[in-house]
This record gives C-alpha cells, sequence and structure tokens, in this order.
C-alpha cells in the first residue's frame, strides 16, 4: 500500500464522520451540536485539511512530517476535547455546570479566547448525553476516533521511509 494512501484514507475518514454528524445526526435526528461538539467537528476539519494539503502537494520528507504532526496535534486537540466532553457527562447530576448560551452568540459577543475558556469550562448542554450506540455516548466514540487517528499519525511520524508518496507501508 502506497503511503499517499493514508492521506486519502484520512480524509475519506474525516469528511465521512463531518458528513454523519451534519447531515445524520443533526439534520435527520434534529441534535443540535453542542460547543465542545462543534469544537470536535473543527479538530476533524484540521485533519482532514493536512490530509488534503499531502494529496495536493505531494510533499518530500520534511513538508510530509511536518503535514503528519499537524494532523497528530490536530487528533490530539480533538481527543483533549472529546475527554473532556466525556467527564462532563460522567459528573454527578448536581455538580453538571449550568447551561450558557450557544456558540454562535459567544463568539458575536466575546472575544475568542473568552469563548474557548467558556466552553472548555463546559455547560450543561455539553455533559447531555443524547445519543448512545453499544452504550458509549457520541464524545465516548470520537474518544476512540481520535485515538485511532493519533496511532495512525505517530506510526507515520516515526516511518523510516523517507517519502510518504514511494514505496509501501510497514518496510
Amino acid at each position: 500500500m502506497i503511503a499517499a494512501r493514508w492521506y486519502w484514507i484520512g480524509l475519506f475518514g474525516c469528511g465521512t464522520l463531518l458528513a454523519i454528524a451534519y447531515f445524520y445526526f443533526q439534520q435527520r435526528l434534529g441534535l443540535a451540536p453542542c460547543p465542545l461538539c462543534m469544537f470536535q467537528r473543527a479538530a476533524l476539519v484540521a485533519v482532514a485539511f493536512f490530509c488534503l494539503l499531502g494529496i495536493v502537494c505531494k510533499p518530500k520528507r520534511a513538508v510530509s512530517k511536518l503535514l503528519v504532526f499537524g494532523a497528530t496535534v490536530s487528533s490530539v486537540i480533538g481527543l483533549g476535547i472529546a475527554g473532556r466532553q466525556v467527564w462532563l457527562q460522567h459528573l454527578p447530576a448536581d455538580k453538571v455546570p449550568e447551561c450558557g448560551p450557544d456558540l454562535s452568540y459567544m463568539l458575536e459577543m466575546n472575544p475568542l479566547f473568552d469563548v474557548i475558556k467558556r466552553v472548555f469550562a463546559g455547560s450543561g448542554e455539553c455533559a447531555e448525553v443524547q445519543w448512545t450506540f453499544l452504550s458509549f455516548s457520541m464524545a465516548e466514540w470520537m474518544v476512540l476516533v481520535f485515538v485511532i487517528m493519533i496511532i495512525i499519525c505517530v506510526r507515520l511520524l516515526f516511518r523510516k521511509q523517507r517519502n510518504y508518496f514511494s514505496g509501501a507501508l510497514g518496510r
């Protein structure tokens, strides 16, 4: 398998997850994303962006490592956001923070860094579990997704192959 395929797999995977989130969960089921969900989507968009750059630019060794590092950092940030949401979801009911304004309102009325601080402080809507599959919440599934992305990225970062666009994986 040519390593450039990992960029395609990453782009396709992120695009699929984003499409499912929007078209199925948001449009079909009517589940409005909480601020932490929106930040997780932004992390997926960032990973997809680095994958797209890898496809379009067909970079050499140093730039390939930089793109994979960017995807790794984006995945780690996404993992942190999803982990924060899982933590909020497992708080006792009396410890859950109160619901705050929605993300678009906060972005209109406050500076970006204040919005980020407020979102990570959490709110009641981020602690609400609206959907489960195999008894895992959407945030718990996203923890798994981001862990898998990190494992793939770290593996690609430490490959001995000089150019991701030549040769087979695992050699």
